[in-house]
């Protein structure tokens, strides 16, 4: 038995007690899974991608556009007023809605017909995921004491690692089998890749019903600031919608006056000019178009927050520390998002190696090096910050540096069959993602630590917008376009390296300012205005 009489929220009578050791491992495990189920439906369109490209046109932008962009707007957006949700409202019933949502989107996908129709399931997919982070950052928070978090959220964060290696083993070995089963098309027509997505949405459902019977933990408890349920939590829920879809954002800043209304515009026609810019220069209108909604989706937001709940603002937006520990942290993400994107397509096509093949091993290395490097950076990490509070920083330092050395090496590997150039290219690039994975964990835990129990969803899903609007969106996206504009795969993902001087400049800011932040939460907050 895993429950015991400390599980549970209250007693007549009697103060609420944390959950036990015991069930707080139990949830863990329960959300780990989600997590691995999360990355298994984000990022098997790799494995696919050269099945892709041929029955439905496209080019290594649009695998790019499709892996990134697509998904990142719409999951960055979403988590902020679904993040706001899951700091007032019940956050297992929100993450098992969500996990229903983008498990039937990824089932979805393997009725897209052309590119426009597999974006629109994308976004559908990146929609129902924004709910799994802030829900599940939040609930770790609330199940183990500060001194144990990092490691926790490290354990969690391993879940992207398995996942994102099972899609590669599940969808490597699905897709050729059923083509060499059915050449010219299974039941209903189905090619192999179509099969994928539907093999690995279906299980979602089963899985939602798994965590629906998680106990939702006292907020605040563990860490001595036990915080009561809002008695309106949808209201802050559709304030945040309100703020950050267009075109609503506009009546929303009118509505806190004149000046506001025109600083909301200026943003809008920047962000238009910027992208019809880059649209010239790239050809990519999709991609320009859905970055620029969603910068300034995030900028109204932002600007909205202000007004709405001060405390909030103050320790995110206008805190040097949780900005420079979140942007530094998303260029490791814009690096290791673009190699991890297109390994599988280098050992597919450069190296000319065969989906089971590429599947099991590329998979099944990137899995093992990505759990062991998180885990690892996560223990790191909490050591360091018993000695240093902003010793964590220094793990994600290390994260954006040390992975440079195998990702180069990896992706130039030369195609010269028989000579163990396939087992180079793993081994590097297992390396590389061993070593970028470290810095997660740290990343997660620092911006946990710069915020009030009720504003962790919140954080999370800022966290989530540097990783998915800097990184995700970007860095599968430079190096499509920039392999397609060269014709060299290797030069594209190598170029994604210009990022590292931007994102140490950031990470050393964040060094320096971390510790006073973190000592000063609770007074930063009261002079916002937090009744603590």
């Amino acid at each position: 038995m895993v429950e015991t009489a400390r599980d549970t929220e209250s007693t007549a009578g009697a103060a609420p007690l944390p959950p036990s050791r015991s069930y707080a491992w139990y949830a863990l495990g329960i959300l780990f899974l989600v997590y691995v189920l999360n990355f298994i439906d984000r990022q098997i369109i790799t494995i696919l991608a050269p099945d892709l490209k041929r029955d439905l046109g496209l080019d290594d932008a649009d695998i790019g556009f499709l892996y990134g962009t697509a998904f990142a707007v719409f999951y960055a957006l979403f988590g902020i007023p679904l993040g706001r949700l899951a700091d007032a409202w019940h956050r297992v019933r929100l993450l098992t809605a969500g996990l229903a949502i983008w498990s039937a989107m990824t089932a979805v996908s393997g009725l897209a017909a052309n590119k426009f129709q597999l974006a629109g399931a994308r976004m559908g997919v990146g929609i129902g995921e924004a709910t799994a982070s802030p829900s599940a950052y939040s609930l770790i928070s609330d199940l183990f004491p500060k001194n144990m978090r990092a490691t926790a959220l490290a354990i969690y964060s391993a879940g992207l690692y398995f996942g994102g290696g099972i899609s590669l083993m599940i969808g490597g070995f699905i897709v050729e089998g059923w083509n060499e089963a059915y050449p010219q098309g299974g039941p209903f027509g189905l090619v192999g890749w179509q099969a994928a997505f539907m093999a690995v949405g279906i299980p979602g459902l089963l899985l939602a019903a798994w965590v629906a019977t998680l106990r939702e933990p006292v907020r605040g408890l563990v860490d001595g600031v036990p915080t009561q349920p809002s008695s309106t939590p949808f209201k802050g829920f559709f304030e945040e919608l309100y703020a950050v879809i267009p075109p609503f954002t506009i009546l929303s800043a009118m509505a806190r006056g004149g000046r506001a209304l025109a600083i909301n515009l200026g943003a809008a026609a920047l962000l238009a000019l910027g992208a019809l810019a880059m649209i010239r220069l790239t050809g990519a209108t999709l991609q320009w178009i859905c970055i620029a909604f969603g910068y300034y989706a995030v900028f109204s937001w932002a600007s909205s927050l202000r007004s709405r709940d001060a405390p909030t603002f103050r320790l995110i937006w206008e805190s040097k520390a949780f900005l420079a520990t979140i942007l530094g942290y998303g260029t490791v993400a814009f690096i290791s998002y673009a190699s991890s994107a297109f390994a599988p397509v280098y050992a597919l096509e450069a190296l000319g190696e065969d989906a089971g093949t590429v599947g099991f091993w590329v998979g099944g290395s990137g899995a093992l090096a990505g759990f062991l490097g998180v885990i690892l950076g996560g223990r790191m990490s909490d050591r360091l910050r018993l000695r240093n509070e902003a010793g964590r920083i220094l793990v994600v330092i290390f994260g954006l540096i040390a992975p440079i050395v195998p990702i180069v090496i990896a992706f130039t590997t030369p195609s010269t069959p028989g000579d163990g150039d396939f087992i180079r290219f793993t081994v590097f690039a297992s390396l590389g993602g061993l070593l970028a994975s470290s810095a997660l964990g740290a990343a997660a835990a620092t911006t946990q630590d710069l915020v009030l129990p009720r504003m962790r969803g919140t954080a999370t899903a800022t966290f989530f917008l540097a990783t998915t609007l800097v990184g995700l969106a970007l860095g599968p996206y430079m190096a499509g376009q920039v392999s397609a504009m060269t014709g060299s795969l290797s030069t594209g993902v190598l170029s994604t390296l210009v990022i590292v001087p931007f994102g140490l400049v950031a990470l050393v800011i964040a060094y320096r300012r971390v510790p006073d932040a973190a000592a000063h939460v609770i007074e930063r907050a009261r002079s916002a205005g937090e009744p603590v």
